[in-house]
């Protein structure tokens, strides 16, 4: 019985927090408390309720281990590599070098260094920056993150509210008119790059119709821009996975059936094709978003968003240690419990997925 108004629940105060977020209203902490409570209390009675508690646990326990793998890997490439966070084009005296490398513990061997970041990363203290001296990087992420959450949720919308129907009526009328013109703009969707489309729609809706502004985040007239760019490309794609994934339904036998019983196109399509249909839509969204993420570096760039994406590029730019691993590891983590989600929801939408 909790189960049947969980999912309603959950999709309605989402998009309560996602229509305020996006029309600038202040969000109250009550709300927040109340939204996080719901999910996390129906996933757990989900998780109880199905015996999943041992596969959750091991995911988790994959999670964690993966982090420390990314962790390690990247901390020894960026120690490898050539160069250092302090050079430049002007060398400084080897006195200030010497002091710098004192204060960020860079004087020390490579294994010491190693042990005294997991330590800290255990405890939750990813460092100090050194490019934006004297601040953490935990402050760093929080405070430019809830822009990039924004965009990738907003991108993620725009991806499924227009793909998904796309791909239905394409996959519906086979062979028509509109399966062709659905098709012909989900291949052009997936061929262009965002780069390549941003200026294009700069041009277009900024300067030629002046219906938009140029760049930055401030309001809803500066989020249409950079979403939908950053959401065509998943849209198409999956676009043509649900145009493949409705012909495969429409050829069941059930289908057969339900037509044989004297069903109306309508409820056939909706009732029976349209649920299944999204089970393989559902099974990429993990990657899905993780490619949003990463897709959203350029936007942010090109849109001037002070998102995440600004702080790790100038950290790759300026060797910053602490702040690429950071960002690094917030990204795998996204991306692991992405996946964990997906998961969830899938054993949750067709009951004939297992899990173990």
């Amino acid at each position: 019985m909790i189960m049947r108004f969980w999912g309603p629940a959950v999709a309605v105060l989402a998009a309560i927090l996602v229509g305020m977020s996006f029309f600038g209203y202040e969000i109250p902490m009550a709300l927040w408390a109340v939204s996080a409570a719901v999910f996390f209390l129906g996933a757990g009675a989900y998780i109880a309720q199905q015996g999943l508690g041992v596969y959750v646990f091991k995911r988790l326990l994959e999670t964690v281990f993966v982090v420390w793998v990314i962790a390690s890997l990247t901390f020894l490439l960026l120690r490898v590599l050539p160069g250092g966070p302090f050079d430049s084009e002007k060398a400084l005296p080897p006195e200030v070098m010497a002091n710098l490398a004192r204060e960020y513990h860079l004087d020390q061997t490579i294994p010491q260094q190693y042990l005294s970041y997991m330590t800290d990363l255990v405890h939750g203290d990813l460092g100090q920056s050194y490019k934006y001296v004297g601040r953490n990087i935990t402050s760093i992420i929080a405070e430019s993150l809830p822009n990039s959450v924004q965009l990738g949720i907003y991108a993620l919308l725009i991806s499924y509210i227009i793909g998904i129907p796309m791909g239905v009526l394409a996959g519906w009328k086979q062979g028509t008119a509109l399966d062709f013109s659905a098709m012909f703009l989900a291949i052009s969707g997936v061929s262009l790059p965002s780069f390549l489309m941003a200026p294009i729609f700069i041009l277009i809706f900024c300067f030629w119709l002046d219906w938009l502004p140029v760049a930055l985040w401030d309001g809803p007239a500066s989020y249409i821009l950079p979403m939908v760019v950053l959401g065509i490309r998943p849209a198409a794609q999956i676009a043509r996975l649900t145009r493949a994934s409705v012909l495969e339904v429409i050829h069941s036998d059930y289908i057969r059936t339900a037509r044989a019983k004297g069903l109306d196109a309508r409820t056939i399509l909706f009732k029976h094709v349209l649920r299944n249909s999204l089970i393989p839509v559902l099974s990429v969204s993990g990657p899905l978003a993780a490619s949003i993420l990463v897709g959203s570096f350029v936007i942010e760039q090109i849109f001037a968003i002070p998102g995440i994406a600004k702080h790790l590029i100038v950290s790759v730019t300026n060797r910053d240690y602490p702040l690429i691993l950071g960002t690094t590891l917030l990204f795998s983590v996204m991306l692991v419990i992405a996946n964990l989600v997906t998961d969830l929801l899938m054993a949750m939408i067709d009951p004939r997925v297992k899990m173990a």
